[in-house]
């Protein structure tokens, strides 16, 4: 037997629905749309916040407060566990190490160490920020942490 010897087996395949084909195909007239009204016509596209013209919730609802989304600062994370289990002790980690570790992906974004897991090797540690408790308990193993 060869690769061009294979065949599906007997109603594996189907053919598409051929829809609005006329009558006789039994998917004409209608072409499975029902009847009339905005889902029937071709390009029809409604958002699934669209509540019929009805005033939307979104702008129903009273806004107060501060969002901080707009100025927000981003980073990518970094726990100490991660650190412990790829770098050696007295390891020089920045971000580039830290990339060619796989442990952050993007240039743009700022890295930030956080403090889940233990650390028990000293090593000096170069981020943009760090969570305070990160920071102890890079001092409290024999490293440093220096801010970018």
């Amino acid at each position: 037997m060869r690769i061009h010897d294979l065949r599906a087996p007997m109603g594996a395949k189907k053919d598409p629905k051929r829809i609005g084909r006329g009558k006789g195909s039994g998917h004409g007239g209608t072409a499975t749309r029902g009847h009339k009204g905005q889902k029937s016509r071709t390009g029809a596209s409604i958002p699934a916040s669209f509540e019929g013209g009805q005033m939307p919730l979104s702008r129903r609802i009273p806004k107060r407060g501060f969002n901080n989304f707009r100025f927000a600062k981003n980073y990518q994370v970094v726990n100490l566990v991660d650190l412990e289990e790829r770098f050696e002790a007295g390891a020089e980690v920045d971000v580039e190490a830290l990339r060619r570790a796989l442990l952050v992906r993007h240039d743009q974004l700022p890295v930030k160490i956080l403090a889940q897991g233990e650390l028990t090797k000293g090593m000096t540690v170069r981020a943009h920020a760090f969570s305070a408790e990160a920071l102890r308990k890079i001092e409290a193993a024999g490293g440093k942490a220096e801010v970018i």
